[in-house]
């Protein structure tokens, strides 16, 4: 495994992160991820830590809670192993089956007990505002969370989904310490920001880095998913003419991953998390097979001319 130094935090993360949203189970609007094996989810955890792994992302709107309880239970014994990140300030109305952005002072406050109640534990390293809240001012938010810092509920602050301008806002009232935006091959919108984070010694925890699975080369043609399926909700890259010109890209990932002998997933891990201002990627695991696979990635290196080679592909198809 490889790690990346948060500067602002003072941490050694490696460089993937368990990402926790995949594993969640449906929601109450019925929008899923399709079909979770709790115990595999389980196990899939435990052996990305046992790879060498320290961070698990997660969330409370990640099936409701339900995410929360499955990363509680995965790391009932190896807490103290790694650094554990979940979310506020996001959640689904019952009533409309909608989603809600709610960074109030009050909210953030009632919300953190409840991920500890979730998660089994008495902190949070990495508490990050899942999205902005335009009826909310950032000082009051960032009170809020410096307020959770004082007691000792959460270690470190971060902010996600968010502009530079707003970052830069909340730098005012509280030291940010990690972002998390999306990024990869097929989403590179956010970078100028990454670069910037880099500057600022703000770790970045990318999200998406797999493009929701299709960068792993598993998918060669166009799935029919349910249309309450998150691969079609949240990501454009299921649809065409983006999945077609997704499907050119994949003979180049091909290539290169046949010249390693090496799976493709790891060709895209090794794209993003080579790059200084990737500080640690989220890729979800469904399996233990799926965690050994992704994690073996940091055996080998993309050569720069090979990253040229992808580089100059997405270009000429103009995706990302």
């Amino acid at each position: 495994m490889r790690y990346k130094h948060f500067k602002n935090a003072g941490a050694d993360i490696s460089a993937l992160t368990v990402g926790t949203w995949g594993i969640a189970g449906a929601n109450s609007a019925g929008v899923s991820w399709g079909d979770v094996d709790t115990k595999e989810s389980i196990a899939a955890v435990r052996r990305m830590v046992e790879n060498g792994v320290n961070m698990v992302d997660t969330a409370p709107i990640y099936g409701e809670g339900h995410s929360e309880e499955v990363v509680g239970q995965a790391l009932k014994g190896i807490r103290d192993k790694v650094y554990l990140t979940t979310k506020f300030g996001s959640y689904i109305n019952h009533f409309t089956g909608t989603s809600v952005r709610d960074c109030k002072y009050n909210t953030v406050e009632r919300e953190i007990d409840e991920s500890l109640k979730r998660l089994q534990t008495d902190y949070i390293d990495f508490y990050v505002m899942h999205w902005p809240d335009v009826n909310t001012p950032i000082e009051e938010t960032m009170a809020a969370v410096n307020m959770l810092k004082e007691k000792g509920k959460i270690r470190f602050i971060g902010m996600s989904n968010s502009p530079k301008e707003l970052i830069m806002e909340a730098q005012k009232y509280a030291k940010i310490d990690v972002i998390q935006p999306p990024f990869s091959m097929v989403n590179q919108t956010e970078r100028e920001l990454m670069e910037w984070a880099e500057t600022q010694g703000i770790g970045t925890m990318t999200y998406g880095s797999l493009g929701a699975g299709i960068l792993t080369g598993a998918i060669r043609e166009c799935p029919e998913y349910d249309p309450k399926d998150m691969r079609l909700v949240f990501y454009p890259f299921f649809k065409e003419p983006t999945f077609s010109k997704i499907m050119e890209l994949l003979k180049t990932l091909d290539a290169i991953a046949e010249e390693h002998e090496k799976p493709v997933a790891q060709v895209s891990i090794n794209w993003s998390t080579q790059k200084s201002f990737v500080s640690t990627a989220l890729t979800g695991v469904n399996t233990p097979a799926q965690a050994d696979e992704n994690c073996s990635a940091f055996d080998w290196e993309l050569t720069e001319e090979e990253i040229a080679r992808i580089d100059s592909e997405i270009k000429r198809l103009e995706i990302g």
